[in-house]
């Protein structure tokens, strides 16, 4: 446009509209740039299918058998606690602080005298043990079930363990194996002794009643064999006998590994724990497994911490889906934290790689959170970066 010296303009008009002009270019090119930005900082996609640990279980799921897949992800009776292991995640809120240098995260922590960066716990039998542990790097603690189909003789050749470790009782001339179920903790860098401690299921004194088993007439698959308890034959049952003052002597006196207790639930057992003088607790309700309507593993842990804290270490299970659980179980009190179903997921998923894809997830979701929330070590993460949201809707500080 052109203008002669008659034209009159309006001055105000004119530079508003070029001024407008301007701007809306600088913020196209800062929009841009910062979409770009975000895109080239945000997390790795690590499998394009599975983002989180939802999606893993429902590609694990997906064409896993009924009969199996309820086994797995369900619990006892009306999977009340089962429910409430997730969802009680949801009621403690994180409380970040800003102004951090968080340009390291550093989740480095000690368990039996070695410094793991995550954890990897199955329960399941079917681990080809040998080949996990070796994708492990050295980086992380497995849990070994004294039922795995893995003869214990062949986890030793692999280099990954000694015999596993079969509690026999002998009480009053009975002499019979206690069903506690005996997990075994080995590392990458084994010693000559190979295992690192016994973990001791003391919350399984009987069975507790799963429905989907008998709606779906669950059967162990055909040819499955337990090569590690082929010694104790038909006289394979739950204990309801077992109690502090003989179990944990006697348990003493057939190892010097490291004793822990898995399904502690009560501050009055963590009292007792740290009083025979224990190794360690692990917080579980087995899953929701067991006893039906108990808490969540989440609100025990926070009712056991304080008995527990600087007396005796805490490990913690239960309903743990997202790096962010992690650290709230962490910010209640726990020193490590241990999972069941995520791994078996994995395996389902991919084998190998489905497992490892699991712990990846988790921590790249963990070291995400430890930024936002200003935390750099795991050692800083503490009870003051969470709220608790109670019934009424208020938001109250731990």
């Amino acid at each position: 446009m052109y203008l002669s010296s008659d034209d009159k303009v309006n001055d105000d008009n004119f530079c508003s509209n070029h001024l407008s002009l301007y701007i809306s270019v600088i913020f196209a090119f800062s929009q841009r740039f910062f979409i770009s930005t975000v895109i080239m900082n945000r997390l790795p996609t690590l499998d394009p299918h599975v983002l989180t640990i939802a999606d893993l279980k429902e590609a694990a799921c997906h064409d896993m058998p009924k009969m199996y897949r309820d086994y797995y992800n369900e619990g006892a009776m009306d999977l009340i606690t089962l429910k409430d292991n997730e969802a009680a995640f949801n009621r403690y809120k994180i409380r970040p602080r800003v102004m951090i240098n968080v340009a390291k995260i550093d989740l480095e922590t000690d368990i039996f005298g070695i410094k793991p960066s995550s954890y990897a716990w199955t329960r399941t039998s079917r681990w080809r043990i040998g080949n996990i542990a070796r994708s492990s790097k050295s980086e992380r603690v497995y849990g070994i079930i004294s039922f795995c189909d893995k003869s214990s003789g062949r986890c030793d050749r692999s280099g990954h363990g000694q015999p596993i470790f079969h509690a026999h009782f002998d009480d009053q001339g009975q002499s019979g194996i206690q069903w506690w179920t005996l997990i075994l903790i080995t590392t990458d860098k084994v010693t000559a002794a190979g295992y690192k401690a016994i973990f001791l299921s003391v919350d399984v004194p009987v069975l507790g009643q799963r429905l989907n088993e008998h709606k779906n007439k669950f059967e162990l698959p055909e040819g499955l064999e337990w090569p590690n308890l082929t010694a104790v034959g038909e006289g394979l049952e739950y204990d309801a006998t077992i109690e502090w003052h003989t179990a944990i002597p006697w348990m003493r006196s057939q190892t010097k590994l490291e004793i822990w207790l898995k399904g502690v639930a009560s501050p009055e057992d963590v009292a007792l724990a740290i009083q025979h003088k224990v190794d360690g607790i692990m917080i579980s309700n087995h899953g929701g497994r067991q006893l039906d309507g108990v808490p969540a593993t989440l609100d025990s842990l926070r009712d056991c911490a304080s008995v527990a804290k600087g007396k005796i270490p805490i490990a913690f299970d239960g309903g743990v889906r997202r790096g962010s659980d992690i650290f709230k179980a962490l910010a209640l009190g726990a020193d490590f934290v241990f999972m069941g179903r995520v791994p078996i997921w994995g395996l389902a998923y991919k084998g190998q790689q489905g497992v490892e894809l699991a712990v990846k997830i988790l921590m790249a979701e963990l070291r995400m959170t430890m930024a936002l929330a200003g935390c750099r070590t795991v050692k800083e993460i503490n009870r003051g970066h969470l709220a608790v949201l109670k019934g009424d809707g208020v938001l109250c500080k731990l």
